[in-house]
């Protein structure tokens, strides 16, 4: 099995720090199993561990993942999950084994009389688990490959556990109960003593009965209310932890390499001062090197006197308390500050945690024609800037920038005797050079190339390249700017084209106090709504697809906002699917269609746990979260599907 290496940390530190987790995750099993079961009914459950971690690493091999961070999340996500079947098995085995009625029978007999007792509604609850996280794989969009090993890896980590808990399970409970121990009458605790004073007054009292409904369902109206309150904020993922981030710098067209350094250095200057900033380099007129970033957005492209790239690497995160994200933050309002007094854009990326997109905010602005998609996307440029939370706005258009056309007078030049070969060529020798030759030196270990070219200060102006002299063909000096005139015109931009339709991309990234593209679109689209062009009516919107036709000005929202739709719509109809699925099986074991509903009402209920737990830590609402909802529902249902159906078997009982 291949550890695959992760972007910013060497594969071997993300591993040892996932395995560690791991590994803490089962032992911290462990403890609780032996703190409620005891220290023999323990070590029974923990054989489930180990076996059950192997095949599903066999099913990982068979399908190709590497062990990788999702993979690992998926066993680690498992893990208080698989020993679930371990332990009602275990627990019913020893609950028989200690009952006065069973005292000298087999231990045989007990443990296939205890199994039996608990094994369909384990069945049943370990698919209803499955049946809630296997729809999660068909997630589509950039998420879906991402996400799809959690629940192929969990799916079958569950059917092994199951197939354990049937098989190992009550072999090792033959192997470590001792024969000879004495069957004992089980005394209820004090916590059972007060449970069953608290549940007699819930079932035998109505007042007590309905006013415990009425607090739990204010508290589900309460958690949810949070969302509304923005307390609690929807994001796609949560930011990550990275030891470097970017600082993109965008001059003007035209600016020489010189003012586009002078803007870095004194950006340079600046990070310098800041505490978490280790070092930092600088490249002008190029990119930085590949980085995950660069490869995303496009940044490894970028070349011309108008670009800079500053790397800043900060001090690893082992050492410091604040996080990069905020250190970005910190650092952005000054390093804008230098750059408008430079006209330049500046840009902080930082290195996404998940999915690539363009930027975490994007407009794609359509229309008829290129001019009046400029001039719609020119008012978007203004709406953003406007808004509060919104930084570094840009654009994917270049500025006018002057083109110098040196046109050849053939009539002229056919007088002079010099060809428009002759002109072209010296044109280019003086503007870009060329190579004419090697110089062969004793004293460097391989040839230099001799490459000829004006200095600079002969080549940047019309009037020097004008009075470069041509040698005609009977030996006289003809000026240039005698055999050609100089045309100026604009100097083509770049056209964009997405799936064959011209667009124009504002971009944008979101800071403040909701980091989420969500909220801000929110805002943005009623501006935008309200916008007034020349055209009469008003700009159409599209968060899903592109419009139909480019007959008329339309906007799409793009980015990180169009993932985080994809992900929670295709996650809200896996969670629908997860619903029909749990009620179809309940419905077949218990032969109700009132039961279900019942075992099903512990679902919504689980949000008064998981939202306010999101507000006090200060945590997003993200996918992960919603994975975790719900993996959630399929984990209090099979809980509820248990303990009821234990509850008809002692009531058939009686």
């Amino acid at each position: 099995v291949v550890v695959t290496r992760n972007y910013g940390e060497t594969a071997k530190e993300k591993s040892d720090e996932l395995l560690f987790h791991m590994l803490l995750a089962i032992l911290s099993v462990s403890i609780l199993i032996w703190l409620t079961l005891g220290l023999r009914e323990a070590g029974i459950v923990a054989i489930a561990i180990p076996v059950t971690l192997a095949f599903t690493l066999i099913v990982f091999y068979l399908y190709g993942y590497t062990v990788n961070r999702v993979t690992l999340f998926a066993l680690i996500f498992s893990i208080g999950i698989l020993v679930d079947d371990a332990i009602v098995v275990v627990e019913n085995i020893v609950r028989h084994y200690r009952l006065p009625d069973n005292r000298g029978r087999p231990l045989v007999d007990i443990a296939i009389e205890a199994v039996d007792e608990v094994g369909n509604p384990t069945i049943l609850a370990t698919f209803t688990v499955i049946a809630a996280i296997l729809p999660m794989a068909f997630v589509r969009g950039l998420m879906g490959p991402y996400m799809r090993p959690i629940p192929v890896g969990a799916s079958a980590a569950m059917i092994f556990s199951l197939l354990v808990a049937f098989i190992v399970t009550p072999w090792a409970s033959l192997k470590l109960l001792h024969k000879d121990q004495e069957a004992v009458e089980i005394k209820e605790s004090r916590f059972t003593g007060f449970y069953r004073q608290v549940m007699a007054l819930l079932i035998k009292q109505p007042l007590w009965r309905y006013g415990f409904l009425s607090v739990v369902l204010l508290l589900l109206v309460g958690s949810v209310s949070l969302f509304a309150a923005r307390l609690v904020i929807v994001k796609m993922l949560p930011f990550d932890n990275k030891n470097e981030f970017q600082v993109i710098i965008d001059t003007a067209e035209g600016k020489t390499l010189e003012e586009t350094a002078a803007v870095a250095r004194e950006i340079g200057d600046y990070l310098q001062t800041v505490p978490e900033v280790t070092n930092y380099q600088t490249y002008i007129g190029t990119a930085s090197p590949y980085n995950f970033n660069g490869l995303v957005r496009h940044y490894f492209l970028r070349r011309g006197t108008n670009v800079g790239d500053i790397q800043v690497n900060l001090v690893p995160k082992s050492e410091r308390d604040t996080q990069s994200h905020e250190v970005a933050k910190l650092v952005r309002p000054k390093i804008k500050e230098i750059a408008d007094r430079y006209g330049a854009r500046v840009k902080i990326a930082e290195v996404p945690p998940g999915p690539p997109v363009l930027q975490t905010l994007v407009a794609e602005v359509y229309g008829p024609t290129l001019r009046q998609q400029k001039e719609l996307a020119r008012q978007v440029m203004e709406v953003f800037e406007q808004t509060e939370g919104v930084v570094d706005v840009d654009w994917y258009v270049e500025d006018d920038q002057l083109k110098y056309s040196f046109v050849v007078d053939r009539e002229k030049a056919a007088l002079n005797a010099v060809s428009t070969e002759q002109i072209a060529k010296t044109l280019r020798i003086a503007v870009e050079g060329l190579g004419v030759g090697l110089l062969h030196s004793s004293k460097e270990s391989e040839d230099v190339e001799i490459f000829v070219r004006l200095k600079p200060n002969n080549r940047s102006s019309i009037d020097n390249l004008k009075a470069i002299k041509l040698q005609a063909s009977d030996g006289k000096m003809v000026a240039l700017g005698e055999l050609v005139k100089v045309e100026e015109s604009i100097q083509d931009k770049s056209i964009y084209h997405k799936n064959l339709m011209s667009v124009i991309y504002v971009t944008a990234d979101i800071a403040g106090r909701e980091e989420s593209p969500v909220y801000t679109i929110a805002k943005l689209s009623e501006k935008i709504a309200a916008l007034q062009i020349p055209e009469g009516y008003s700009v159409e919107q599209y968060t899903a697809k592109q419009p139909f036709s480019s007959d008329k000005l339309a906007l799409k929202w793009d980015g990180e906002w169009h993932i985080t739709y994809e992900v929670f719509r295709d996650l809200g109809l896996a969670f629908a699917a997860v619903l029909v699925l749990i009620y179809v099986l309940t419905v077949g074991w218990f032969q109700s269609f009132k039961t279900p509903v019942v075992i099903m009402a512990a679902i919504p209920f689980s949000l008064v746990g998981i939202l306010p737990a999101h507000w006090l830590m200060g945590a997003f609402f993200t996918a992960t979260s919603m994975i975790g909802f719900i993996a959630g529902a399929g984990i209090v249902v099979r809980n509820s599907i248990i303990l009821v159906d234990f509850v008809e078997l002692r009531l058939k009982q009686g």
